[in-house]
């Protein structure tokens, strides 16, 4: 496994714009800020071990049962939890992907099996023939996240549908992380919520870090339908896994809907334009569809970008990924210029050969 390095790391480079974390560019709510501080103001007591409010505020926010509900301390909490509760033998996982999921499943003694997205083929799953052939040897876990992080790449729901029903027929189950669904131009199009009940064996990962860009509380949720695996699930975590400003943070962003939508349409727009902007440097960008861009440019081009105080994500540590592929996050326009002004300044009008 490589090296697992993550973006946002401010604390080392205080002085950068961050472009390696992808939260919603319109920075945190101001109603989330308050609502957390005044959970502060109540830490003299327990959370609520129930996150009572928190689950019905999710409840009708995903307009599904309460007790089809599970939070965690974050999406990377929940993964393990995840794993812990299920503990599966073998399991499918995409390469290069979010590295969460083979670490969780090898704390757990588990075998992963990689299905490599392939450079000529942009990256994309395009067919589910290669993890339909896994599970049919035995692989009892399926881990899929769409869009794909870190290319921005949406599997098609028909290939996801197809290898979801594979895995029904044969007793595996799903994991599939829709953190960034949230960014896509046609969410509803995308999230397989509505194949809940009908999959018991789907669980759909969810996280308020990106939507609401809160990375820093730390609060994520899945939904299922198996009340069973959600009860394995919460016994292998401590009680008290959410801070009292975690909960309160949590319910007072589920009421921003108008500010998600229109940092959904900020995205598309700035998206498009940082794409053609790039690409008339002779970067080559992929078609991400998410809140991030990833591309392929100068092996030393962090160091570089460090040097005009701009921080973007060197993807090299992904499995099935080498040094040359980055990823940057989409923000507000004056920010992006910022972003574009250091690659301009780097790569000198667009020549760059990579070593």
């Amino acid at each position: 496994m490589k090296k697992q390095i993550h973006g946002g790391d401010v604390y080392r480079n205080p002085d950068a714009l961050d472009f390696s974390a992808n939260m919603n560019p319109l920075g945190t709510p101001e109603s989330v800020i308050l609502a957390a501080q005044e959970g502060v103001r109540k830490i003299c007591n327990y959370p609520d071990v129930r996150q009572t409010r928190l689950k019905e505020a999710l409840a009708e926010y995903e307009q599904v049962p309460e007790e089809s509900l599970v939070c965690g301390n974050g999406a990377a909490e929940l993964i393990f939890m995840f794993a812990q509760a299920l503990r599966p033998r073998r399991a499918v996982v995409l390469a290069p992907t979010f590295a969460e999921y083979e670490l969780a499943l090898k704390s757990v003694g588990c075998q992963v099996e990689h299905v490599r997205l392939l450079e000529e083929e942009e990256f994309e799953l395009r067919s589910a023939a290669s993890i339909c052939a896994l599970v049919s040897s035995g692989a009892d876990l399926v881990c899929l996240c769409n869009p794909n992080n870190p290319t921005g790449k949406l599997i098609d729901r028909e290939v996801i549908l197809e290898i979801l029903e594979h895995c029904r027929k044969h007793n595996a189950r799903m994991l599939l992380d829709e953190c960034f669904n949230d960014f896509i131009d046609e969410p509803e199009q995308y999230t397989l919520k509505g194949e809940l009940n009908r999959y018991p064996n789907l669980f759909l990962l969810k996280a308020f870090t990106k939507r609401y860009s809160m990375a820093g509380i730390r609060l994520g949720y899945g939904i299922s339908s198996d009340a069973e695996l959600l009860d394995r699930m919460r016994s292998c975590v401590q009680p008290w896994n959410l801070s009292i400003p975690a909960q309160e943070a949590g319910v007072a962003a589920l009421q921003e809907e108008e500010y998600v939508r229109k940092a959904r349409h900020l995205i598309a727009r700035e998206r498009g334009w940082m794409k053609e902007e790039m690409e008339k440097l002779g970067l080559k960008v992929y078609d991400s569809k998410a809140n991030y861009i990833f591309f392929q440019g100068p092996r030393d081009l962090v160091e570089h970008c460090l040097e005009q105080k701009v921080l973007i994500r060197d993807c090299s540590n992904y499995i099935g990924l080498e040094k040359g592929f980055y990823r940057v996050a989409v923000k507000l326009h004056e920010e992006n210029e910022q972003l574009l002004k250091a690659l301009r300044y780097e790569l000198g009008g667009g020549i760059w050969q990579r070593l």
